[in-house]
This record gives C-alpha cells, structure tokens and sequence, in this order.
C-alpha cells in the first residue's frame, strides 16, 4: 500500500513527468490505455443520426458489440471494426453513477466547442493532468510554505520569494496560460457552484486556502470520503467570512485572556504562573471548540493541560471564581487535609450554562503534575469511564480535549502510547481533540535540538489524525480550525491536532531570562505587538469596532478582576476541595467512615457463580472449546463440588459477587483475558469460528452489572495512566490493572509516583485502582522475579515509629489515613476478601498487590469456601495454628509473606519442627498490622524471631518492616533477618545458583 501511494504521489507531483498524458497515449505498454482513450475520444462525438436502426434488441446487440470492440478490435468483423473507428456510433446512455475521482475525457476541452470527431491533442490532456497535479500538490505541501509563525523567523525560502511559482515552476505554464479556463477535478472544491476556473484564479484559491495562515496535513489519511470532507471545510469559498457579531465575540474573548494575565503579571510580579503570553489565542480556541462540540450534542468535557495557560484556561474557559484562582497566590494555610500542590496543577470540576448555545456544560480540568503529558491517559481513562457510565457507545456526550507543548508532544513517549488507545474497542473515547500551544521553544532548547521531525505534531499521523497549523496571530483561521476540528470529531469520532504556532513572551517561568540562550527570538518578541492588539487594529481599521469599545471591554474585564482581588484578601484558608476534579456526589455522605461492610457472602452464591464459571456456553453445543480448557472447565466443576478454590476460583467469586451487587468490574491489562500464566481463561474461543468467543462473568445473573476484561496494548505507562483515570470517576467500580509481570510495572513509575501514591494528598483525590502484579522469586531471571516491593512500601506513608491507639477500629483507621495499600496474600480466599474489600470500604484507596505464579495451581494454595462465606473476612496476618496450640514448645517464629511460605512449610515438614518453629504470614504489609505482630510476638514470649524472605536483604520488604517490627515490639526484642544477601539486581540468571540462594534461606530460617 505505501509503495502504491508512493507511485501515485510521484506521478502526480511537480517534479514528474511533464508530459504525463503524451506518455500515456505513446507508451508501448500501455495499449488497453490507448485504447480506452481512443474509445472515450469515439464517444465525444454526438450526432443524432448516428443510429437510427437503433432499438431493442437491436440496440443491445450494438451495445454488445460496441463493448467486445473496446476491449480487442479484432474480435469483431472488420466491418464493425470500420463502423466504430469512423465515430459513427454513439453508445447508449449508461445509468451507472460516476466514480468518485473520475472525470470522461469530454471534460478536457475548453475554450471552446469540440472539434466534431477530434481526439483532445496531448497538450490539452497534459496540461489538465498538470492542473490537476498542481492541486494535489497544493494539498500535499501547501502547509510547508504556509505563513505559519507570527514572528517570521521560520519562513520558508522560495524560489523568486512566490509560493505560488514554487508550486507550478516545474510545469510547463506561462503567464499566457493564466487566463486559460480548466475543469477542476472532483477532488477539489475551490471552485464552490463553478465547474471550471482560469488558472490564475485557481492558483489564486489553492494559495489563499493552503499557504496562507493555515497549513492542513490531511493527504496522508487513507480514507477518500475524510479527505474529501476536510477539503470541503477548508477550500469552500467564504468559509471564513465571519460576521461581525462573531468577530466581536472572538475580540471580547481574547480582551479577557490578555487582560487575565496582564492583571497577574500587575499584581503577582514576581510569582510564578506560567502565563499564556505569547499564546493567548488558545483560550478563545478552546471555548470555540466547547461552543461548537455542545451545539452538536456533547454535555460533558474532561481536558489535560500542562502548566503554561492554566490558570487562564480555570479562570475563562472553566469560569472558576476568579477569587479562589486569587487566593492560592495569598500563601494562606489549608482548610482541609492533605499536603496541596502548585496553583498551576490544580484541577477543578465545573457544571455550567454555555451562554453561545444556551445549554448545560461540564467542565473537568483533571489535576496533574510537571511531568509533561503524565495525565494525557489520565483524561483518556477518566472519558472513558464518563462515556461507559452514561451508556454513551458513540462518545457524542463525552469527550476529552488534551492541551500540549510543542516540545513535550513530540518529546514524551506517552503521547505516542496513548495515541494508540485511540482506537482500541476498550480504550476509544471515539475521538480527542489535541491542542498543541507551540511556542517554538522548549524551555531553552530551540526546535532543531528537540526534535528530528518537522513537526511537533508529526506523532498524530501514525493514527490518522488530521493535523491543522494555524497562525496563532490570527485568530478568525483559528476559530475556523477549531470550528473543522469540532465537526471532525463530531463526524468521524477520530482523533485530530490543532498546531497553534505562536510564541512565548516570557521565559519559561516569568522569573526566567530566555535572551541568555535566545537572544534573538527575544528581540523579535519584545518588538512584537500581541495578538489583541493586532486583531482589534484590524477590526477598527474595517469598521467592526471602534477604538472605544476595544477599550471598553478590556476596561470591564479588569474591573471584574479587581472586585475578586479584592474579595480574595478576604479570604483566611485556601480549601482544597474547591479544586476537586472528580466529585463523587453522595458517596461519602450518611456513611460512618470507619465501618466496613461484610466482605463474605452466603455459600450458595458461590455455589452458582462457581458452576458458571465452570461451564461452557449454556444452549450452545455447536460451541467449540479447546480440549485442553474443557479439562480446565471440569477441574473448576470439581473444585466447586467439593467447595474448594483455587486463586482463578476465588477471583472469578470475587468478581462475580460484586457483579451480582451491582459492582461494575474491569480488569485491563497485557493478556489479562486468558491471564499471562494460562490460569484465568475469562474469555472462551470457538474454535473454528474467528472471534466468537463467550465470558462466563458477563452472564452470572440477568440484572449483574457489566464485566470487561480487556487485553490492552503493549503498554505500561499509557494503560496504567488510563486505568487510573477510570478509577477516579465512580466509586462504585472495582478497576484492576494487572501487569504481564510485576518486573514492568516500573515502566509506569510516573503514574505510580505522581497519581496513585499521592493523588490524594496532592488533590483531595481518591482511587480504588488495584494494581495486580505477578512476583516471586522462581528461578526466571531478573525481569520475571520481582515487581520492586519495595519501592511500593517506601512510598508508604504510614510512620515506622508511631504504634496507633489500639481500638476496635485500628485496622480500619490504618487504612483511612495511609496514601495506599501493599499486600501479598497467600491464600485464594484472602485474596477474595481484600478485592470485595476494596469495595466494602466507606472511602477509596490504591491496592498494590503481589500476585503469585506458582501459586496459581500450587495443590496446597486452595481455601475452602467457609473462608469465603458469611462470617470470614481478610486476615492481616495468618497465625500459625499448628504451633500456636502449644507456643511454650517454639523455639522460632518465622514471619515472612507471600510464596514463601509454602517453601518454609515443606522445609519444616521435611525437618519434622512443625511444633517447634511457627511461621506466620504477614498478608498486609502496608499499613502495617502493629497490633497482630504485638499479638503473635507476645503469644512466643521465649521464642527467636525472623523475618524471612526471598527477595535480596536491600530489597523485598525487610527495610519496611525492621523499624514497623520494633516499634510494635517497643524495643524489647530483636528481629533477624534471613534471606538473600544484598544485591544490585532482583534475581540470578543462573538456575543453579537460584537453587543454592533458596536452600540457603529455608536452611537458614527452618533451624533451631
């Protein structure tokens, strides 16, 4: 496909062959060419006594032999051969409609009637295809020589300073050709009602729509009827007359804009604000694409932004009270919990009347930190979420607008990661709109240092993503451009870029000096007048305006302005809330804070969810199922006869439970659907049918909520983002994102350090996101051992030192005041209780969970179902009841958590000291069980104690739990630690070293 369209584009382009057509005609190999083109030239001819024998099936018989002529002259007698060469005959009317991009070679003669039974001469074909050629190229390129940058530095050098002979200097016109008239092609609408054009004024149009303020990349998409519609919107003549009310509107918004950050840089000098200076087009833009989104249907819009234009985007685009935006300059203390964050990373959330179309509007600007583009997945998952929960398939209610920096759009790998959730079935948000602020420079590094593409938006091509530069200066193309881009979205549900090309006035903060490193950018910007000033110039000069009135509107703005400064100073605490990007009405309401519901559930629930679970498709035997999963199907069916679960057992009643709640489950990630270990097989396949498949969890009850489960994309970072985003719209939702192995969850490592390990303290945010990440130490190497434990539990935010009051609640408080949750649990049924819990709970927060690999079909990692059932619920720590029923005859206790557990208990076993060494499983690491480790210490008064591991001494999770051990046992005794040395990677590559390490540890810690 590429080297065809490399073919075509270079038959057609300036630089080919001029005389194309004469080529066509001439060329010994093309003899079906000629032929047909000398039948065309045949049926130029119109008399209307060619045929008067004419009818019937005379007529046809004609037909028939007309037809087998044109495809070889001498397959007929050579008396029809004469009769047909003579331009005798003329064939009958063809009711058959047009191809699209097919003109009859009639259409070739101009100036004109045609020459009775003349062929058109070569020069007439050729210069009709080198007109249709220049279009094309006007289509392709024109954006290259467009007048893209305000400040002029990156204009393009051509040849005699004329875009115009650029283009058309290798064919072979003259200025006597220019008032020649040309039929123009089917893929041109230059010429509105016109069918034909002197070539001047086509020259003219293709000039004025394609290098001017506008430069559109679009010939690269692959679908005819898109690029179609997007010439339509831009090559139409007078699409962008706009009248004088709409120029008003466009001039009054800019005047708040410039006025929001001149009133700032007035008051706040010496503050930090990263203000829109330079590119303050952009809030008009944004409100243009919102104006004309809601007119089309849309009632609810999610936006990402970095820090440039933020606070103008909340205060004018958002229209947040301008006095709250105020008060976060003022350094005032927190009304409310949490360690805040920046002005310019705030959120907000706002339900709005749209005053342009007089609907009702949402607002969200989602929170996110400097890490440029980190929410970009962010905002994708949390439309998502909006679009699933207002059963909006189509994403014509909700969707999402991402604001970009040039140097960040091109330079952060996540913006190419989520591009590509674009148009995934269980990602698409069904079209965003990309708003790059492209201010020519990246902190200080210049274009040329930052990128190896042209563009900064070359990324958006890989999906087909239509790209639309515009002039920053020049604010009626950019409301054209948003209004296109608007409709585009609306139409296809696909992605689209607006470039706009502007400038930064300032440095990169206001504080900053950019003439240290672009010094003559900066004599250029400070001689340049901003983009009001040029625009309300333009709009005196043709009488829209008058002088007065541009004064009169700013005047206005900056009075409102001053009326919330002023209320501002009257404010004595900043409150967090007031910037939450994503309320949850009524969840916390009526609710004791520190109740959890039951997490078991009666036994006959299970029952029906196991056997459900176990069995193929009901009422479909045709229904084909691997032999290998019809064996797995039965050892379910047995394990629910005999009231067992194994760990795919207890999740799919996990699942299935909440379901039946009413608990909507997804659970996303790379291979989740059959689980990275062939162990979960939610989704069946027929086998002989390609994408039939059938999900037993999606039909457990008639009235259950939905299920997904999605294999995502090879990606960490962008589907991790995008899970978290889901997360944070509805409480009521259990989301898990499980890692192929846990080893690749650092692939995600801003997401985790930025979103979920501190969303909450930063944003007043809370997510029940579960993160599910495969971990053990089993001899497969450094990338398949370890998902970096310890990195999870240094980022906890419970304090080693501090043992809390000891209450009926402590469990449940721990976990209301800690960032997150860390747990490794051992058992299916423990495994169950802490997912239903993380819905149980009265508030929300993140779970990161160790899960296992050789557990999955481990014969000893199985619960019964009275561990799941009404009455059980999670244990934070599982004693050791074997050697607990006589704790004065142990002599060790061994705690330790997840897998290995079950090598000590064999070591154990093998050493026959089950009475004299207990091993007690920590479940949950963080927050940490104080009280139960308290518990157990005090119940072996005289035994050792160790903590054992798998993981190396510097990781797993010693570090965390040395102090945590200590301060529960109030000094008094000392722990031991048992297990790997120190080391700088997770796990040996080496089989046998691997085993040397274990027997070394489950020596060490099984010994009295």
């Amino acid at each position: 496909m590429h080297r065809a369209h490399t073919a075509f584009s270079l038959a057609l382009s300036p630089m080919a062959h001029k005389n194309f057509a004469t080529w066509l005609l001439k060329s010994n190999t093309s003899k079906q060419m000629a032929k047909v083109t000398a039948a065309a030239a045949v049926r130029t001819y119109n008399s209307a006594a060619a045929e008067p024998f004419a009818n019937g099936s005379t007529a046809s018989y004609v037909e028939e032999m007309y037809n087998a002529w044109l495809r070889d002259p001498t397959s007929v007698h050579t008396s029809w051969d004469a009769y047909f060469r003579s331009n005798s005959y003329v064939s009958p009317p063809n009711l058959a409609p047009v191809q699209a991009n097919t003109l009859p070679l009639t259409a070739f003669n101009f100036g004109g009637a045609a020459v009775s039974g003349a062929a058109p001469d070569s020069k007439t074909i050729d210069d009709h295809l080198a007109v249709q050629a220049i279009i094309r190229s006007y289509q392709i390129r024109g954006h290259n020589i467009a007048h893209l940058d305000p400040l002029e530095i990156n204009t393009p050098e051509l040849p005699g300073n004329s875009s115009t002979k650029s283009i058309y200097a290798n064919f072979s016109f003259g200025e006597q050709d220019m008032e020649r008239q040309f039929k123009l092609p089917s893929t041109t609408f230059i010429g509105g009602d016109e069918a034909s054009l002197p070539l001047k004024e086509i020259l003219n149009r293709l000039e004025n729509v394609y290098c001017n303020k506008i430069g559109v990349e679009f010939m690269f998409i692959n679908s005819l009827e898109q690029c179609n519609w997007i010439r339509k919107r831009f090559e139409t003549p007078g699409v962008l007359n706009f009248s004088p009310e709409e120029k008003r509107l466009i001039l009054a918004r800019l005047t708040r804009a410039t006025g929001f950050e001149a009133f700032l840089a007035k008051k706040y000098s010496s503050e930090k604000r990263f203000g829109l200076e330079g590119c303050e087009i952009m809030i008009p833009a944004l409100k243009e694409i919102i104006d004309v989104s809601t007119e089309l249907g849309v009632e609810s819009v999610i936006m990402g932004m970095p820090h440039r234009g933020r606070l103008n985007t909340l205060a004018n685009v958002c229209r947040k009270p301008l006095n709250q935006i105020f008060t976060q300059f003022a350094g005032l203390e927190a009304a409310d919990d949490g360690s805040g964050d920046v002005k310019y990373h705030l959120g907000t959330y706002i339900e709005r009347l749209n005053r342009v179309t007089n609907k009702n509007i949402r607002l969200a600007v989602v929170a996110n930190p400097s890490h440029l583009e980190a929410v970009d997945p962010v905002v994708q998952g949390k439309t998502r979420a909006e679009q699933f929960y207002r059963g909006d398939q189509e994403g014509k209610k909700v969707m999402s607008i991402l604001i970009h920096g040039d140097a960040a759009f091109c330079g952060q790998g996540v913006v190419y990661e989520t591009m590509h959730l674009s148009d995934l079935p269980d990602y698409t948000t069904h079209g965003t709109i990309h708003v790059v602020a492209n201010n020519q420079i990246g902190f200080t590094t210049d274009p040329r240092f930052s990128r190896s593409s042209p563009y900064c938006t070359d990324v958006a091509r890989v999906v087909n993503a239509p790209i639309f530069h515009v002039n920053a200066d020049d604010p009626e193309a950019v409301m054209h451009v948003c209004k296109v881009a608007a409709e585009w979205r609306a139409t296809f549900h696909k992605d689209c870029v607006i470039d706009l090309v502007g400038y930064r006035r300032n440095g990169h903060n206001e504080i900053d000096e950019p003439m240290f490193t672009q010094p003559l950018m900066y004599q250029k910007i400070r001689k340049h007048k901003n983009c009001l000033d040029l625009y309300a110039d333009k709009l005196i000069a043709e009488g829209t305006v008058t002088g007065e009135e541009v004064k009169s509107v700013a005047a206005k703005y900056e009075n409102i302005c001053e009326e919330a400064f002023a209320l501002a100073k009257t404010e004595t605490h900043v409150k967090y809330k007031d910037w939450l990007d994503s309320p949850w009405s009524g969840f916390f309401e009526g609710k004791d804070p520190l109740k959890v519901a039951p997490t078991g559930v009666k036994e006959e629930t299970l029952i029906h969810i196991g056997n459900r679970f176990s069995s193929p498709p009901p009422n479909a035997a045709e229904f084909v199922i691997h032999k290998g999963l019809l064996r797995v199907l039965a050892a379910r069916k047995a394990m629910v006869d005999e009231k067992i679960a194994d760990w795919a057992l207890g999740e799919a009643m996990a699942f299935g439970s909440l379901l039946k709640e009413g608990i909507h489950v997804r659970l996303s990630g790379q291979d989740v659907e059959r689980g990275t270990f062939s162990h979960r097989h939610h989704v069946l396949h027929h086998q002989l049918v390609d994408k039939a498949t059938y999900n037993s969890l999606q039909h457990m009850y008639p009235d259950q909520a939905p299920y997904s489960v999605s294999n995502s994309s090879l990606s960490e970072y962008a589907v991790l983002g995008f899970e978290h985003g889901y997360s944070m719209t509805n409480p009521n939702a259990l989301v898990l994102w499980e890692a192929q192995f846990g080893d690749f969850s650092n692939t995600a490592q801003s997401i985790i350090d930025q979103f979920i390990s501190s969303g909450q303290s930063k944003w007043v945010r809370q997510s029940g996101l579960v993160m599910l990440l495969p971990h053990g130490m089993e001899g497969m190497g450094p990338e398949h051992s370890s998902c970096r434990v310890e990195r999870f539990l240094q980022m906890s935010s419970d304090d080693p030192d501090y043992f809390p009051p000891e209450s009926d609640e402590f469990g449940t408080r721990q976990l209301h005041d800690i960032n997150w949750i860390v747990a490794n649990c051992t058992t299916p049924a423990n495994y169950y209780h802490i997912l239903r819990r993380q819905i149980a709970l009265p508030f929300r927060k993140p779970l990161i969970l160790c899960t296992p690999k050789s557990l999955l079909r481990h014969p000893e990692a199985k619960s019964p179902f009275s561990e799941m059932s009404e009455g059980s619920e999670f244990q934070r720590i599982i004693p050791d009841r074997v050697a607990g029923e006589n704790p004065s005859n142990v002599k060790k206790v061994v705690f330790c958590t997840g897998r290995v557990y079950y090598d000590l208990t064999k070591t154990r076993a093998d050493k026959k000291l089950e009475n004299e060494v207990a091993i007690v499983r920590v479940e949950q690491i963080s927050p940490f069980p104080f009280d139960l480790v308290k518990e157990q210490a005090n119940l072996y008064k005289n035994a050792e104690l160790v903590w054992a591991q798998e993981e190396h001494k510097n990781q797993g999770c010693w570090t965390y739990v040395q102090p945590r051990f200590l301060t529960a046992l109030n000094h008094s005794r000392d722990v031991s630690y048992v297990g790997r040395a120190c080391g700088a990677s997770t796990a040996t590559g080496s089989k046998a070293q691997h085993i040397r390490e274990l027997n070394a540890l489950l020596n060490d810690a099984i010994s009295t």
